[in-house]
């Protein structure tokens, strides 16, 4: 029997389908009060509907907010929220993502769209919550990444892609970036591959896969305390493996910090 979470507080963005989704069910169901992030009220409160409707989740400890991440005054005004409401946070589930689009799009806030969605939003979320998340043992973030990562070049020169876009190698530039970012040692994280599973992302992977439930039951494992985490690793599914070479690289940390800082507007 999995251990109860109940006492702990857990944000979960992308909160309304897939991955983010059962994550939101499962830490539900083991009693955590869950903060359930969505694009639009209506999206999220839908969600926390779905539920108590179908998942038998008492109502009590699900929480609906909502942010368009590709707006990153919505993201300032999400954490501005729960630093209000939810003074202690126990974990931040980074899980919010997007496939870039077949055209190269850019956001009003002047990032390349998927960039943004997947990992620069959840930089500032993160950053702008460090007042929240608890420092003491088991606190921690957990960024859900990809394999893809694997097959990623983070373009320092032109991160927007402006000159060369390909929605595939968009995508995986964010999820790199994602995983590089569980190693800023400002934070304590980890990043997860939740396996190929059946969501709206599975057409950047193939015709296939897991369950969504299956997924989120290795990213709900890295929220419990009870699993002891060192920061920046990466897990594959269930077990703990080597990311790209540039996700452990202090340089790549820290260059990455610049940019990321620079372009959700922060000055380090």
């Amino acid at each position: 029997m999995p251990s109860s979470l109940s006492g702990r507080t857990v944000l979960v963005t992308g909160a309304t389908s897939g991955i983010g989704y059962e994550t939101a069910r499962q830490l539900a169901e083991r009693g955590a009060t869950v903060l359930l992030h969505g694009r639009t009220p209506e999206e999220a409160r839908a969600a926390a509907d779905r539920l108590i409707a179908t998942a038998g989740v008492d109502g009590s400890p699900l929480r609906p907010l909502a942010a368009d991440f590709a707006r990153l005054e919505e993201v300032e005004n999400l954490a501005h929220a729960v630093v209000r409401e939810h003074p202690r946070l126990d974990v931040l589930v980074n899980n919010a993502a997007i496939a870039a689009p077949e055209r190269h799009t850019l956001t009003a806030d002047g990032n390349e769209i998927a960039f943004q969605v997947n990992f620069l939003a959840h930089y500032l979320l993160t950053d702008l919550l460090a007042a929240s998340l608890t420092t003491d043992p088991g606190g921690r973030v957990v960024n859900v990444s990809s394999s893809h990562h694997r097959t990623a070049a983070i373009q320092w020169n032109d991160p927007q892609r402006i000159r060369r876009y390909s929605r595939l190698a968009a995508y995986a530039q964010s999820q790199l970036a994602l995983t590089v970012f569980a190693a800023d040692p400002r934070v304590t994280a980890v990043s997860v591959h939740p396996g190929i599973c059946e969501t709206g992302l599975l057409p950047l992977y193939g015709n296939e896969g897991e369950s969504a439930a299956e997924g989120a039951a290795h990213v709900v494992r890295l929220c419990d305390p009870a699993t002891e985490i060192v920061n920046g690793a990466y897990y594959d599914r269930g077990e703990r493996v080597a990311p790209a070479p540039a996700a452990t690289d202090d340089r790549t940390v820290k260059r990455l910090n610049k940019l990321a800082d620079l372009l959700v507007g922060h000055t380090a």
